[in-house]
């Protein structure tokens, strides 16, 4: 890994030494945290977690060959080299900001209240049609994660797209010191994580944290349709580039089309022309990440052409409005996270769903002092559209299941105070030819309610 000696490695992130000295010169060869993974020449970071203390597992890398060990602790005994740390998370990211500046490759940050990911993996997707680009894996996109995406670049590497999430204010700066962007893309400013930053200006305050180390002659991209980021018409100098349904966009969309859960599709307009894309996964939020994706193309000098094929090869993420068919039922597996905004978005799409639309619903967490009528809010929306019968779980859902009572006395609503009592009736709920949505915060374990569906 092109600069990480064990010399610069404790230089950037203020460690302390202990080892061989004609080890010092040596380029390790990779990054891990979890011992299974450690490698012949590799670095080993011990991080303490909830369930288990890497620094235990200490030994068991030494013996596979492993480099050096990033370490809390003093190891009087270490088997092999070591650099001591007063936090191992810091230091990683110290280090990967001092890794990605060594390679000087383009960096997208992206970040925003909702679509991080499925926008990440829609750049991703035009940006390969011309470069070799690496892209966060999963939801790795935070003070530990971007470390371990950024470490996993190597030199045949052209271009990073790096997502970022955050639910403090201050963690964005973290990040953007390590990620250090060309280009910031911001999909939208909603009400997430209100429990730490307030309200929707605070939310705005502490994403528009990414322009912190915005590169002077970088880019920035945003969605202008939300009326928060519509408002910042210059960021350190640089006029924002702005993307929506609205035509007062720089890249705007029309001729909107949906094709149920099988895509949507839509005329899209931009200085150099305008083109039909066809995307591969249902929803308005879609169109908004195909627009992102196009901005972002043209920045990096690709043709509509490239910018439409790349669109049109997306593939979905498991969790993120994955759709899964199986004998009995079709399942929206939206399960890894939910927030008012997103879960909005879900129902939405549900509404074009074949035969009875059932939506499985759970609690949203980080909602602050507000959360009990946010839920109750997002059920008086849910019981304006056409759905056949809502599932609420959780102790917060019942608020939200009142709230669709209160609008739509038609529709089935059901609420369980636990996903363990709503798998017990699971069997009785769902029948053949039902489409499922499936959506909740992380902390509720939805995953287990897919899997389960998935084997009816």
């Amino acid at each position: 890994m092109r600069g990480l000696t064990l010399r610069h490695i404790a230089e950037v992130c203020g460690g302390i030494y202990a080892g061989r000295e004609e080890d010092l010169d040596r380029e390790i060869t990779a990054v891990t945290t979890d011992s299974r993974q450690a490698e012949p020449g590799g670095l080993f970071a011990a991080i303490r977690g909830e369930r288990a203390d890497g620094h235990d597992y200490i030994p068991s890398v030494f013996e596979k060959g492993a480099l050096a060990v990033l370490s809390e602790r003093e190891l009087p005994d270490a088997a092999g080299n070591y650099i001591q740390v007063a936090s191992t998370i810091g230091a990683l990211g110290s280090i990967a900001g001092y890794y990605l500046r060594q390679l000087q490759i383009p960096v997208v940050g992206i970040t925003g209240s909702v679509g991080k990911t499925s926008t990440k993996e829609m750049i991703a997707a035009v940006l390969a049609q011309k470069y070799h680009v690496l892209w966060t894996a999963g939801n790795f996109n935070n003070a530990l994660g971007l470390p371990l995406t950024v470490f996993r670049l190597r030199e045949e590497h052209e271009i990073a797209v790096l997502e970022m999430g955050i639910n403090h204010f201050g963690e964005m700066h973290a990040l953007a010191q390590i990620a250090r962007p060309d280009t910031c893309v911001i999909t939208n400013i909603g009400e997430c994580h209100l429990e730490f930053l307030g309200d929707r200006d605070g939310v705005l305050r502490a994403k528009s944290e990414i322009f912190d180390y915005l590169r002077p002659d970088g880019c920035v991209i945003l969605n202008g349709d939300d009326d928060k980021l519509a408002a910042l018409t210059e960021v350190k100098g640089i006029r924002p580039v702005f993307f929506g349904t609205d035509k007062k966009n720089a890249v705007y969309a029309d001729h909107i089309e949906k094709d149920g859960l099988n895509g949507i599709s839509c005329l899209i307009h931009t200085g150099q022309g305008e083109f039909t894309a066809r995307i591969p996964m249902p929803g308005i939020h879609m169109v908004l990440n195909a627009l992102a994706g196009t901005a972002v193309g043209l920045h990096y000098g690709l043709t509509l052409q490239e910018i439409r094929a790349g669109i049109e090869s997306l593939r979905p993420v498991t969790g993120r409005f994955n759709t899964v068919r199986t004998e009995l039922l079709t399942i929206i597996d939206d399960c890894y996270n939910a927030n008012p905004m997103s879960m909005k978005g879900s129902l939405g799409v549900l509404q074009d769903a074949p035969g009875r639309k059932v939506a499985v619903l759970g609690d949203m967490g980080e909602l602050g002092p507000d959360e009990v009528q946010i839920h109750r809010g997002v059920g008086t929306y849910a019981g304006g559209l056409d759905i056949d019968c809502c599932i609420c779980v959780g102790p917060l859902c019942r608020s939200m299941a009142d709230g669709i009572r209160s609008v739509n006395q038609k529709m089935q609503v059901l609420h369980f105070d636990n996903l363990e009592g709503f798998l017990e009736k699971l069997p009785e709920l769902v029948h053949r030819g039902d489409t499922v949505l499936v959506k909740a915060s992380h902390f509720m374990h939805f995953e287990k309610l897919v899997e389960r569906l998935k084997k009816m």
